[in-house]
Formats: structure tokens, sequence, C-alpha cells
């Protein structure tokens, strides 16, 4: 049973050392446990550290990608490297290393499929008030749409099964952790949660930049990935609006038609007529996106079994003579 984590880095040279550190060796059930750094186009020396550290497997992204960008890379690197369980943190040293036990094992009794982290936002003091409530009111919407119960929907401390991660796709250039749950979610994958601590603040936050942006990017992954899974039930309820206000206006118009005045009220049936065709064409939209979202499962039905021969294939010749493995801080090509 082999346990790879891996680590997103940008400009990390200062806290990687500490996350390195922090992160256990040994742990119960797991035989080999190593470590990934994934180098989003860093401008300081965060490779060089990373080499004196001793990781075993490095990828480096030519320029700054993205947190989404490099989280998949890692994924499908520690696949390719023959990882039974993936465990993602920052390289900030926000996540305690110690609970990375606690995060995998669930997985490892076979009772979830991904493991997130619950850093109890509540008691962290950093986090201003605004910041918390932000926090609870975007979780319980993402457990709203993935019919999950994760408490703690954008902590980045997580764990994948490894059939997990060859059934993750991640569509979002912005962000990975509210996607990866509302496609567990929608894909049935078991998703827990385990209570975590976390560690002093070492830096500001990069992706929240500002508040309102980093809303707006949350709300626009939230909405793109219902909508991606149920596109039927997010258009008929539009298209069903429509029609619906069409029946006001178009009513008045025949009230007073029937009255001897339509000739005044024009402008109803021009409304009501206008909401009726938007409404008719929605509805449309719908029975067309519900086709497409069919044809996206077969398409991803298909991507999980090819990723599944591919790299189940390399994890049989990594499980005979050792020969390709990167030790001792060597670099591994980007497969993406």
């Amino acid at each position: 049973m082999k346990l790879i984590i891996q680590i997103p880095c940008f400009n990390e040279e200062k806290t990687l050392p500490a996350t390195v550190a922090d992160i256990p060796r040994e742990i119960e059930g797991i035989d080999r446990v190593e470590i990934l750094v994934i180098d989003d186009g860093s401008t300081d020396r965060t490779v060089e550290v990373a080499k004196g550290l001793g990781v075993e497997h490095i990828i480096r992204n030519k320029g700054n990608k993205g947190l989404a960008f490099s989280f998949i890379s890692g994924l499908n690197t520690c696949l390719k490297l023959g990882a039974d369980i993936i465990v993602n943190t920052d390289g900030d040293n926000q996540y305690k290393g110690e609970f990375i036990p606690r995060l995998i094992a669930p997985i490892l009794s076979g009772e979830a499929d991904i493991v997130v982290g619950d850093r109890k936002t509540d008691h962290i003091g950093h986090f201003s008030p605004v910041k918390k409530r932000l926090q609870k009111l975007g979780s319980l919407v993402v457990r709203l749409l993935s019919k999950t119960d994760v408490p703690d929907a954008v902590s980045g401390f997580r764990a994948f099964s490894r059939d997990a991660a060859m059934r993750t796709n991640i569509v979002s250039a912005y962000s990975y952790t509210v996607e990866t749950i509302i496609q567990a979610g929608n894909k049935k994958l078991t998703v827990k949660s385990v209570p975590v601590e976390t560690n002093p603040q070492t830096r500001p936050s990069r992706l929240m930049k500002s508040m309102p942006r980093f809303i707006m990017n949350q709300l626009n992954t939230m909405v793109r990935m219902y909508t991606m899974f149920k596109p039927m039930r997010v258009f008929f309820i539009i298209g069903f609006f429509c029609l619906f206000a069409a029946m006001i206006p178009l009513a008045r118009f025949l009230i007073y038609y029937f009255m001897g005045m339509g000739e005044g009220h024009i402008q109803s049936l021009i409304f009501g007529a206008i909401l009726f065709i938007i409404g008719f064409q929605v509805m449309v939209i719908a029975l067309l996106g519900d086709v497409i979202s069919f044809n996206r499962k077969l398409v991803e039905e298909t991507l999980y079994r090819v990723k599944r021969m591919e790299f189940d294939y390399v994890k049989g010749k990594q499980d005979g003579p050792e020969q390709t493995r990167n030790q001792g801080g060597a670099e591994d090509e980007n497969p993406l």
C-alpha cells in the first residue's frame, strides 16, 4: 500500500521545509510514504529546497498555471507513480501533518472514497467573523448541491483513493476544492469528513486576494458544476418560470380583448409572446443539455477506463524492479 502526499507549491521556499518535516513517514497500514512537490512556476528556490529536503518526486509547470492545474497534474502523476492513496496538502504548512493518518483512515477501512479535513473554521483565530460566516454559507450550499456532509468545503487537506482519483476531472481554472466535492457527490462517491487542526498562519491566502472576487469565483464554480451534472433541472426551472411569467401579460390581454378593448393592450400580447418563446427555447435547451450530459457521462466512463488501463499497467511494472523510481529529489517530467 503506497501513500503519496502531493504538495502544490508557488514560491514556498520558506515554508516548504516545515511542511515536509511535519509529514509522518511511517503510518500503520501503509507500506511506503512518498512526497510529490508540484512546482507551479516558482521564481524563488522552491525546487532547490525540495531537492535538498530529499522529496522523492518533483514536477514543474512551465510558468504559473494555477492551483487547479497543479492539483490535477499532481493527481495524475501520483497515479502514474502507483499511489494507492493520495493526500493533498498545502505548501504553506497550513495543515498539521500529524493528522494524515486520521485523514486516510476511512479510505484504508473501505468506508470512504474521498476524505476532507474539517479545519473547524469557527476556531481559527486569523479568520474574520465575515470570513467564518461566508465559509459556513458556502459549505452549506456545496452540501446541498453535492448531497454530501462536508462542513469545510474549501479545505485543501484531503485524501483520495486510487479509484476516486481516476474519476476526478477538473474543469475549473481557479480552484479544485468545491468542484471535486460536487463532482464526487454527483458521481455517487462516498465523501467523509474528519476533524483536523491547523498551524499558525505563515502568509496571507493567495486564493482570497479579495473577498468579492473569491465569492464570485466560487459561485461561478458551483453554478457551472451543478449545471453540468443537472442541466435538465436547471434549464427546466428557468424555462418554467418564463412560461409562467408569460401567462400573466397574455391573460391580461385576453381579458381586455374579450371586453372589447384588446387594441389598447397589444403590448401585453407582445411581451407575453416574447416570454413564451424564451421559455419554450429554454425548455428545448433543457432537453439538449440532458442529452449532452448523458454523452459526458459516457466520455468520462471511457476516460476512467483508459486511465485504469494506463495507470494500472504502469503500477504493475513498478511493483517489479523499482528501477524507474525517482529517489532523492530527482525531477519527474510533468505528464500534462
